[in-house]
């Protein structure tokens, strides 16, 4: 009989997961739009409708699923994650009916690299410490906390995995380059890190089978860009001026705070262990390498 695996946060990283995994699981998926469920059950996942901003409609969690994927982000805003609150509150209630807790038998909660904040270029492993810079990175802190936790307190397996910038092919930087938004000149520049979609839907299943409890694993590939390089990558694959370079003092007058908050943190994170403890074959260890595989596909 097939174990049952509860999504939360059905997003475009939730559907590349599902085939890998239906074969091995019955799959729901919270949701909290109904216009939606048709996507979902496309994608052999069985739709439960709630939201993690209204507790009240997450009674039916209880007790469903010996595997939760916790794939949703926090609120645009504050310094807590509320709504990772609401959802352990809810896997931890005693079922309707039922005569005792049925807790999950493994939680994997998928995060940031922006955890580590700046870390001036330097290579930052799982070990490194936290040190966010932005309320977007303290409110996945919070849930990171959260989650161990809850995971210590109820001795439920959970793994974390921390994702930098995915891209794909609809996941590439094409519009700001049209728009010629700019970037730091090469000697202010920033390294940044990545991860293909694909992949990361990989390493997803990898660590629901192979996680060990507790762990914090740095979801990404081998590339280690400065991002005005990874904006030149993408242009020249598809035909594009390669954005402007300007120094950082100016950056502040002409680049979006949200744009400029990325290229404020350097580091370049070490992947080691999803390859020796998830035992991960990159399908594009490169940003290169996924480029070239997408490229074709789009300037066809």
């Amino acid at each position: 009989m097939k174990k049952t695996l509860l999504m939360v946060g059905c997003g475009d990283i939730a559907l590349r997961v599902a085939p890998l995994l239906q074969h091995r699981y019955r799959i729901l998926g919270l949701c909290r739009k109904p216009e939606n469920f048709s996507k979902l059950r496309a994608h052999a996942i069985t739709p439960i409708i709630g939201d993690l901003d209204q507790p009240s409609s997450l009674s039916k969690l209880a007790g469903i699923a010996q595997a939760v994927l916790h794939l949703a982000p926090p609120p645009a805003d504050g310094l807590k994650d509320p709504r990772t609150t609401h959802l352990l509150a809810a896997l931890t209630r005693q079922p309707l009916f039922a005569k005792r807790r049925i807790l999950p038998q493994r939680l994997i909660y998928i995060s940031t690299s922006g955890v580590y904040g700046d870390c001036r270029g330097e290579w930052v492993s799982e070990n490194h410490p936290l040190n966010p810079t932005n309320a977007r990175a303290i409110r996945r802190v919070d849930a990171e906390m959260q989650v161990r936790q809850w995971g210590t307190r109820n001795n439920v397996p959970i793994s974390i995995l921390r994702v930098p910038g995915i891209y794909a092919a609809d996941r590439l930087p094409l519009a700001r380059l049209r728009q010629g938004t700019p970037v730091l000149s090469a000697d202010e520049d920033s390294y940044t890190n990545h991860i293909h979609a694909d992949d990361l839907a990989r390493i997803i299943c990898a660590a629901l089978h192979h996680g060990k409890p507790g762990r914090i694993y740095n979801a990404s590939d081998d590339s280690h860009l400065k991002m005005g390089d990874y904006f030149d990558l993408v242009a020249d694959s598809f035909g594009l001026p390669r954005p402007p370079r300007i120094p950082r003092h100016q950056a502040r007058d002409v680049i979006s705070p949200s744009l400029l908050s990325f290229m404020n943190e350097s580091r370049r994170l070490t992947n080691t262990r999803i390859k020796q403890e998830l035992h991960i074959n990159l399908l594009y260890p490169t940003v290169a390498a996924g480029i070239a595989h997408v490229a074709p596909c789009i300037n066809g």
